[in-house]
């Protein structure tokens, strides 16, 4: 099978690397000229998890989020995750019951273990603790360019082609079957494409009269220099998300609305310091390294869209948010359908088809 995948961020390296090594001959197209760093990837917290919303479809793939992330570090040396837990904390009342056990093994944690597990273990910098918060232990966090790039190598080890600074202007068919990619350096023959573009794939798909209703959101990521160790966990709070990574840079994420300009950026780079200096000790000299801006693939429902598009043959569609935490388990999905021939049960929920059942 002669695979084109489109677009160079995690979710199509995923698909690339697992495809490649079923000894089917992959190209994987990108108009960015860093892996991943031109889309939703490079601008992404990438906290790993499998708690809170998983809507519509995307619930039957919670289960395998978490396992195929310890089985893509194992496998690939360039792969390394922070299993650090998570900590969120949101306004909830004080008159439940001191320890309450999530479903997936969480534990509610009342103000007399956050003096013990909280403050002593887990975050020791925090200037007030919340009275209960929410402690994940299995949640982690990746470098998602870095990881990117060892899916890609991956992939080339096993005999993919990665052509960068090329992009995909669209999509050629003979009948009902897709049957290349036509491209900025030229036409490039598929037996299977592979959409992965995040906000590029309605475009895409646009010539097929086929709705695939993913709009994009702004996302801005800040990173911080910071002293080592001054964040231990993965942060969630009611007014702040961070976190910090292997070479002690906090990382923040921020929404911003449609203003991207650099002064709204610089307000809020103002106001995510004065956040984290609220909230921990010993912040008082951290310093804003830089200020990333990504777009966010953001399906209609919530839910992931993978899958083929009816009476289109061909082609494969593969957009969704978050694409940080599914993306080992959606390449494994993905080339178990396409080469192994296997439809995934888990995946069901998810097909582009949805859009055109009539309800």
């Amino acid at each position: 099978m002669r695979l084109v995948v489109v677009g160079a961020g995690i979710v199509g390296a995923a698909i690339a690397s697992r495809a490649a090594r079923r000894a089917t001959a992959v190209t994987v197209l990108d108009a960015g000229r860093s892996p991943g760093a031109s889309n939703a990837t490079g601008s992404s917290f990438a906290w790993i998890g499998a708690w809170g919303q998983w809507p519509g479809g995307m619930m039957a793939l919670r289960g395998g989020a978490l396992p195929q992330w310890h089985q893509l570090q194992d496998e690939l040396a360039g792969v390394h995750v922070q299993w650090t837990g998570s900590l969120s904390w949101r306004d909830q009342p004080h008159t439940q019951p001191d320890v309450t056990r999530t479903d997936d093994g969480s534990e509610v944690l009342t103000a007399a273990e956050v003096a013990v597990v909280e403050v002593a273990v887990v975050e020791p910098n925090l200037r007030e603790p919340p009275a209960r918060a929410v402690w994940h232990p299995g949640d982690g966090a990746v470098d998602p360019l870095a990881v990117t790039t060892a899916l890609l190598q991956s992939a080339c080890g096993s005999g993919a082609q990665v052509r960068l600074g090329v992009r995909a202007t669209g999509l050629r068919t003979r009948g009902t079957r897709v049957v290349g990619v036509e491209t900025s350096v030229g036409f490039m023959p598929a037996d299977t494409v592979v959409v992965a573009a995040g906000t590029g794939v309605p475009r895409l798909c646009e010539p097929f009269g086929v709705p695939v209703p993913v709009t994009a959101s702004a996302a801005v990521l800040l990173r911080f220099d910071a002293p080592r160790g001054l964040v231990k966990a993965l942060i969630d709070g009611p007014s702040l998300e961070v976190r910090q990574n292997r070479s002690g840079q906090l990382l923040v994420p921020a929404a911003c609305g449609t203003d991207v300009s650099e002064e709204a950026l610089a307000g809020i780079a103002r106001r995510s310091a004065q956040k984290i200096r609220a909230t921990f000790h010993h912040a008082a000299d951290i310093r804003l390294d830089r200020i990333s801006v990504g777009q966010r693939p953001m399906p209609a429902d919530g839910a992931p869209i993978i899958g083929p598009i009816p009476g289109v043959q061909g082609l494969y569609l593969a957009v969704m948010h978050s694409g940080v935490t599914l993306a080992p388990l959606i390449g494994r999905l993905v080339v178990q359908e396409l080469i192994g021939g296997v439809e995934s049960p888990e995946l069901v929920g998810c097909r582009p088809a949805r859009f055109t059942t009539a309800s």
